[in-house]
C-alpha cells in the first residue's frame, strides 16, 4: 500500500521524508530516533509490506513534523502509539482519532484508543 496522507483538523498527517523538499530527520531527531534516516526508510517500506502504517503529524503551512503516530497490525487489532516533539502533544492527540479510523476503516482493524508512548 502507498502512504495515506489524513487531514486532522489543525494539523496534516503524511508519510515520513527525507528527500530534497522536506527531511524528517532533525525533528526525528529531536524525538531521540537513534538513526533517522534509517526509521524513514523503515517506515517506507513497512507501508509498502503493510506491517506499520506510520505518519509525521506536521504543521500544514509548513510541513514540518511535530509529532509522529502510528498503527501496527496484531492479527485483526491495531496497536497505535506514537510521540511528540517538546510542546506538540495536542498534535499527537489530535492525530489519535483519525489514525484510528482510518485502521479500523480501510484496514479493517479493532483499535483501542489508548495510545502508547512509543516510536512504534
Amino acid at each position: 500500500m502507498q502512504p495515506v496522507e489524513i487531514n486532522a483538523g489543525t494539523w496534516y498527517l503524511r508519510a515520513l521524508r527525507a528527500d530534497e523538499r522536506i527531511t524528517d530527520v532533525p525533528a526525528l531527531s529531536l524525538l531521540e530516533v537513534g538513526d533517522p534516516a534509517a526509521y524513514i526508510a523503515a517506515a517506507q517500506r513497512d507501508w509498502e509490506s503493510e506491517t506499520r502504517f506510520v505518519w509525521a503529524t506536521c504543521i500544514p503551512t509548513t510541513g514540518e513534523l511535530v509529532a509522529v503516530v502510528g498503527v501496527t497490525p496484531e492479527g485483526s487489532t491495531g496497536r497505535l502509539w506514537g510521540a511528540a516533539r517538546d510542546g506538540y502533544d495536542e498534535a499527537l492527540d489530535a492525530a489519535v482519532g483519525p489514525v484510528s479510523r482510518f485502521a479500523e476503516g480501510a484496514l479493517g482493524l479493532l483499535v483501542d484508543a489508548s495510545l502508547d508512548h512509543d516510536l512504534g
